[in-house]
């Protein structure tokens, strides 16, 4: 037997007992993932809070996170990023099975054939108002998706999705109002707005709750081009 510093190595010993946990957990792990996803992102969302509710720390918050991303990437539709902050927040919250393409435009068409694609707000070009010619895609989800933290990259899928009880809608328009006069007349038409990005003409901004698309309000909203691109979940 070989000796380490004049002393006998001793054979690690097996704690059986934590042995029966992890067993159980990937037999939970296996049946979870051959139940599949949700059939909605509102309904993945809603169940999501309710184990959230019953966590007991912020560590445990974390991990269940990260296990439901992982959860997601793995039962739900192909995941493509667009741009490098995407592909690290993709990494963090889904693992990295999610495809990096060359940019916005190749991860649209990749949504359009059945992917989801979370793409960098940054950049030169407003792929987001594109959205608005094209109400089959909508934005689902936005990361960082904390309530004190700020978007820096949109989930895009050909979805349809619903009020989840805490919201955050993203509405573009091509007015040429500063964001604060923007903010102002929005608040007029019963909305609590945020400017989020602004670029050649466009301007997306952050709308506090689930606002519909179809929302007459928005009839007095700045901009003669604009509308609803989606809305995101916050936890």
């Amino acid at each position: 037997m070989a000796r380490k510093h004049g002393a006998l190595l001793e054979e690690p010993k097996v704690d059986n007992d934590r042995l029966v946990l992890d067993q159980a957990l990937i037999e939970a792990l296996t049946a979870r993932l051959e139940a599949g996803t949700e059939p909605t992102p509102d309904a993945s969302v809603i169940a999501l809070r309710a184990l959230l509710a019953e966590s007991y720390d912020v560590h445990q918050s974390a991990m269940l996170r990260s296990l439901w991303g992982r959860i997601e990437a793995r039962t739900g539709g192909p995941l493509v990023t667009a741009g490098p902050v995407a592909q690290v927040l993709a990494a963090d919250r889904f693992g990295l099975s999610a495809q990096a393409v060359a940019d916005s435009d190749a991860a649209l068409a990749q949504v359009a054939r059945g992917a989801r694609a979370l793409i960098d707000l940054g950049g030169p070009r407003p792929w987001w108002g594109k959205l608005l010619a094209r109400p089959e895609l909508r934005v689902i989800a936005a990361l960082p998706d904390d309530r004190h933290g700020v978007p820096a990259a949109l989930m895009v899928a050909a979805t349809p999705t619903g009020p989840t009880g805490e919201d955050r809608t993203f509405w573009v328009t091509d007015s040429g109002l500063s964001d604060g006069k923007i903010v102002e007349a929005l608040g007029v038409c019963g909305f609590v707005g945020k400017p989020l990005a602004s670029v050649s003409g466009l301007k997306l901004f952050m709308l506090a709750g689930y606002v519909q698309a179809e929302d007459g309000r928005l009839n007095d909203a700045p901009g003669s081009l604009s509308g609803v691109i989606g809305s995101a979940p916050l936890f």
